[in-house]
């Protein structure tokens, strides 16, 4: 049996699994809270500013997966960037310490989203009844990654045809009945720029940064990936601006039929918008239709997620038992195993607790910490770089202040849960520095 991953899947499958991360069930549990964190469909400047940071972070993560190609993403680059140093450990550690936790977190808005909609359809289904819904998908995820990758990347284009026909479905649908008025009926004072609008404004972008997050699910694969200098940087270019235009014209469409004071109350939007148009009939195919969404979804967060993890074991940065590979799957089980029970014990917190958290969690590390890896590769003399985004270093600058701004913009308690999770885990770390320098010293 090998210990190493094979380099199957195509830009078919790398754009598949981006766009099923991305899409999955974001928008269609999160349209009601974007409306309301700015009171308005002046909400779609927080979509338009969450499509610009995409694009320079897309960037960013191009080029360092371009050069990196190997599997666990930004634990990859921050070790490569700062080795020799001893940020070089601190920093791997530390984004595989808040991973952990920020990871199955995501996986857990989808399952939360899956039971959500479910309740469209099965009328009555009290609070347990979902949770038990959402303990069922989960482990029914798990057993559909428990295979082979050329298979999972059969799948994963499946899931995927079936995540483009539910946005197509209602884009056209709200298209055919688009309506100004109702689209662009702005509240006294939506554009005037106070404190108030500042803070809706960040709080409308890390809802967006969470629909578009995923655009980088590929990189956590690339030791799967053929010719990763050229699929990688094309997967998430190509992602990024497929998913921009369909949650623009998805957004718009929905707003156009059920008015924003309506809509930011609805607790599965797009099935209330298809009743609204075509009645219940109509409803019940498409809630069927965002449930398959929201499997897709939480199937490509766990098979990118757990690759992370199996990467840090198998380089000595974490529990060994995560480094095993299933002895005849050849994929790693043990992380499958564990990221998803974590994900379904998430699944028992509300959307407006999960999705804060588990974005303030990662922003100082991953988001800001891989920038800064970034500059550093690039001043390494000799260091390839088989992608450079134009015109650098604007888009790297531009990712920076755009993560800066909405981990500011949060929340106190978010910021507090963000930072103490980064304090607890370089307490963890140096103790276990400081172990691994006494087991040297005795062997010396």
């Amino acid at each position: 049996m090998s210990d190493q991953l094979k380099r199957r899947l195509g830009l078919t499958e790398a754009i598949a699994l981006n766009m099923s991360n991305m899409v999955g069930v974001g928008p269609f549990i999160t349209i009601p809270l974007i409306i309301a964190s700015m009171g308005g469909p002046q909400c779609m400047l927080g979509w338009l500013l969450g499509a610009i940071l995409s694009v320079a972070d897309g960037l960013v993560w191009s080029e360092l997966s371009a050069a990196l190609p190997g599997t666990g993403g930004s634990y990859v680059y921050l070790r490569e960037a700062f080795r020799g140093t001893r940020l070089g450990g601190l920093l791997p550690f530390l984004f595989i310490w808040q991973f952990v936790l920020s990871g199955p977190l995501e996986i857990s808005s989808g399952l939360i989203g899956f039971a959500q909609y479910s309740g469209y359809l099965l009328k009555g289904m009290g609070p347990w009844g979902m949770r038990g819904l959402a303990i069922g998908v989960g482990l029914v995820v798990m057993l559909m990654l428990y295979r082979r990758i050329e298979a999972i990347g059969r799948l994963t284009v499946v899931l995927w045809v079936g995540m483009l026909a539910t946005v197509l479905v209602i884009i056209v649908s709200g298209l055919a009945n688009f309506n100004a008025k109702v689209a662009f009926d702005f509240p006294p004072g939506a554009f005037h720029l106070s404190r108030s609008f500042f803070g809706g404004l960040g709080a409308a972008m890390l809802i967006a940064m969470y629909d578009f997050m995923g655009y980088f699910d590929i990189c956590y694969v690339a030791g799967e990936v053929r010719d990763p200098g050229r699929v990688i940087p094309r997967s998430i270019l190509w992602s990024v601006a497929a998913v921009a235009v369909m949650y623009a014209l998805t957004n718009l469409s929905i707003i156009s039929v059920v008015p924003w004071r309506e809509a930011m109350q609805s607790k599965f939007i797009a099935a209330d918008f298809m009743e609204r148009l075509y009645g219940a009939k109509a409803a019940a195919p498409v809630t069927l239709l965002v449930l398959w969404t929201a499997l897709a979804s939480v199937f490509a967060l766990l098979l990118g997620y757990s690759r992370i993890i199996w990467a840090a074991a198998k380089a000595g940065d974490f529990f060994a038992v995560f480094a095993r590979l299933h002895p005849t799957g050849n994929f790693p089980h043990v992380a499958v195993l564990v990221l998803g029970t974590i994900a379904i014990a998430g699944s028992f917190f509300t959307l407006d607790d999960v999705i804060p958290a588990l974005l303030t969690t990662r922003i100082l590390v991953q988001f800001m910490g891989q920038i800064w890896a970034l500059h550093r590769l690039r001043s390494q003399p000799g260091f390839e770089m088989p992608f450079r985004m134009w015109w650098y270093p604007m888009p790297s600058i531009i990712a920076f202040l755009g993560w800066l701004y909405i981990f500011a913009t949060s929340g106190g308690k978010f910021i507090a849960f963000g930072i103490l999770t980064l304090l607890v885990g370089i307490a963890a770390w140096w103790l276990k520095d400081r172990e691994l320098q006494a087991e040297q010293a005795a062997i010396e």
